[in-house]
Parts: structure tokens; sequence; C-alpha cells
């Protein structure tokens, strides 16, 4: 059952309960990531969402680390282009507990200078990994030859020297500009008691005073462009996508089909043709990545050097192609396929946290299975063919190659942005 409370600060609490399962999971959402810093301090969400556990007034690191392995639960955070967030999931008998862990770390940390000192050690690590892990490193690249060093352009991570550089007091910073109840959510989903819950929510969350200082974000232009980024690798590594609808679009179940058909599943038209047919690629898939205001929509592929530009041209073909192919048993299936993972994964009390909160952050209300269902349901041949034309058309492609490229394959290459 589905509830929406309201704490006495006014931060927004969303509730989805069930009585089925033994686990329960809260988060806390700040409307806050990436796409919202300055270049100059570029990374400060991500390494903030670290310092969160490095100890509050009353514990330790360590002390945390205990706490929550003492109850088997998981205790974690993650920041985005748009969001950072803060969860933990336990057994329902340890619900009071987690939300005492939990509060505690999001309202009493104290971002130590030589915890920080350290932590800068940790995700310079962490930024070393992706960057060695080139199936990772090229969507960092890709996103910044498309919007630039800005917005959705900037790295979750940060760079090197940037995170170096950072204090104390840019962490406070950070946290009075943006760490405000209008910009919280707090989203629970599983074997809850509802009203026990708020009551502490309240005394603990509900009594934070902080108002926030959003800043309004520009809408960041989509640059197509051809990006090659030489690197000795067994595999070149691609990317190639289009610019493509926001979160809020009416369209969007047309577009989750859409890119179902396109490259998400072992069916769809570019890993049956790609790897299956021609066993050019181990790894080929389609993604859709909106944002408030805008999106991309991409392909990532790794293939060998020399078949580079057959893959390539595959995939431009494949895009092009979908306004005019699309059959009804393949929308059929994109439909099956599509409301079965949906279903599938919100039996997780984790996802269905993760569900509750960005629909309450990108749509300003809840929409349950059975409404999501009958809208992928209500979408017709006609929606889709409709929505690939104006996508992809005559639109040129944005497109990052990070690895070798033949001389003979660059021109090539460039008719696309044409």
């Amino acid at each position: 059952m589905y509830r929406k409370i309201t704490l006495k600060n006014n931060i927004p609490v969303v509730i989805e309960t069930t009585n089925d399962v033994r686990s329960a999971c809260i988060g806390i959402w700040v409307k806050a990531g990436a796409r919202n810093e300055a270049i100059e301090k570029n990374g400060i969400s991500h390494f903030l969402e670290h310092m969160f556990f490095k100890g509050t007034n009353s514990l330790t690191s360590k002390d945390i680390a205990m706490e929550i392995d003492s109850i088997g639960g998981e205790l974690n955070a993650f920041t985005s282009c748009e969001n950072t967030t803060f969860y933990i999931k336990v057994l329902d008998e340890y619900l009071d507990k987690a939300l005492e862990l939990l509060t505690d770390i999001f309202l009493n940390s104290t971002f130590q200078e030589a915890e920080i000192e350290k932590e800068k050690g940790v995700i310079t690590e962490e930024i070393n990994m992706v960057e060695d892990t080139p199936s990772d490193y090229i969507h960092e690249l890709f996103s910044k030859s498309i919007w630039g060093d800005a917005g959705p352009g900037l790295s979750v991570l940060g760079r090197k020297e940037v995170v170096e550089s950072f204090k104390r007091d840019d962490m406070l910073n950070h946290i009075q500009k943006y760490y405000g109840t209008e910009n919280i959510i707090i989203s629970c989903s599983g074997n809850l008691k509802v009203d026990a819950m708020i009551d502490r929510l309240n005394s603990g969350l509900g009594s934070l005073k902080r108002s926030s200082q959003m800043t309004s974000l520009s809408l960041p232009e989509f640059r197509s462009r051809l990006n090659i980024v030489p690197k000795e690798l067994s595999e070149t590594h691609i990317c190639l996508g289009l610019k493509g609808i926001p979160y809020g679009s009416d369209d969007r179940y047309s577009m989750y089909l859409l890119n179902t058909i396109l490259g998400a599943g072992f069916s769809s038209r570019l890993f049956q043709e790609v790897r299956e047919k021609r066993g050019l690629a181990y790894s080929i898939y389609s993604f859709n990545q909106p944002y408030f205001d805008t999106a991309l929509w991409g392909v990532y592929a790794g293939t060998e050097k020399r078949h580079v530009r057959e893959v390539i041209g595959i995939i431009a073909s494949e895009i092009r192609g979908l306004s005019d192919s699309i059959s009804d048993d393949e929308l059929r299936r994109a439909k099956n396929q599509l409301k079965g993972s949906l279903i599938l994964a919100l039996e997780s009390t984790s996802t269905k946290m993760s569900n509750l909160a960005k629909q309450e952050i990108y749509y300003g209300r809840y929409f349950s299975p059975e409404e999501i269902i009958k809208a992928v349901e209500a979408v017709t041949l006609a929606d889709l063919r409709s929505l690939s034309k104006r996508l992809a058309g005559d639109n040129p492609f944005a497109m990052t190659i990070y690895g070798n490229v033949r001389e003979e394959d660059i021109n090539y290459l460039n008719t696309l942005q044409q």
C-alpha cells in the first residue's frame, strides 16, 4: 500500500508497505549531484557521500561498520548526475536501529580533516579503477564529448587534481547549499510499521531546519561530434547516440520500448545482428539516460579494430531503420519483456525504494505497477515509429571511440556526423 506523509519540517516521506517480505529499506535522497557542481569543485557530491560514513559525534567509521554488520544489514550510498542517495536495508525487526543509524550519519557526521585527507587516496583509486576499465570509462568520455564541461558532462567522481584540493569547508558549504529540507525526499519500502516509523523520523530528520539554496539548471546543448581517444587496447570501445527525451516526457513508455527493441536484451536487434549472427562483439547494448530536461539515447559496443567500421555501420543502420521496420511481433515481445523486468525488479524492497523516490522527484506523484503496465500496453506501433523518426531521422550521431581506429575508417565515421 502506498502512502505519502509530510514530516513536521515539510520533508516528504513516500512509503510502500508490504507484509509478505521480512526486509525494510529506507533511503534519504538529496536532489543534487554532479550536475549541480562548478567545474572547479567537480566531484564534491561524490566525495561528500563517502565522508558521511567516516564518523559521527558518537560513532567512528569502524563503529558504523560494526553496527550494520551486527544486524546483517546493508548501509550504503550512491551519487548520480542529479541526485545523492543514502540508504539502509535490514530485517524488519531491526528497523528502529536502522533508522537511528541512518539518521545519525546524515545529521551528525563530523567530516574530520584527517579523514578527508585519507579519503582522497580512496577516491583517487576509484577514479583509477574506472580509467582502467575501458567499457566503463568510455561512457564518461562520451558524456563529456556531448555535454562539455558542465551539466551532465561533469564526471560523478571528478578529476584527481580537483579531488586533491577539497577541504572541510568545501564539504560544509555543499551541505549548506544543497542539503536543506526543500531538497530532501525520504523513501521507504518493505514490512513497515508506518506510524512508529514516522514518529522516529520526525524526532530525527524532522528536526532539520536548514533551507536549501538550489540553483537553477541551464539546459545543456547536445553536441553531435566524433571524438576519437587513441589508446592501445585489445578492443576498441564505441559509444554512439542521439538526443533522447527527458524523464517527464509523455513519450517515455514509447522510449523504453524502442530501446528494448534496439538493444536491451538477448532478443534485441543489435544483440542478434552484431553478436549472434556475425560474432563481432561480446558486449553490445543500447541504453536510455534521461535527465530533468534532456536525455541521451545511446549504444555501447566493444570490438576489434578491424571490425569498428562494420559494427558502427550496423548500429547506425539499425537506428535509422527502426521507424520503418518495427513489427507487431517485436512490439508485443518488447512489452512482455518490459513488464516482466519491471515486476521482477519490484520484488526487491531496495528497488521499490528507489522507484518511489524517483517518481516523487521527477513526476511529483506515484505510479502503481498496474498503472505503468497499462501505460506500456497503450503504446502503439504508430507511437514507436513516430518517436523513432523524430529522434533518429536525419539527425547526426554523437560518437566516441576509445582505442585504436584505422585511418581508412575515419572518413566514414565523419559522414555519420553530417
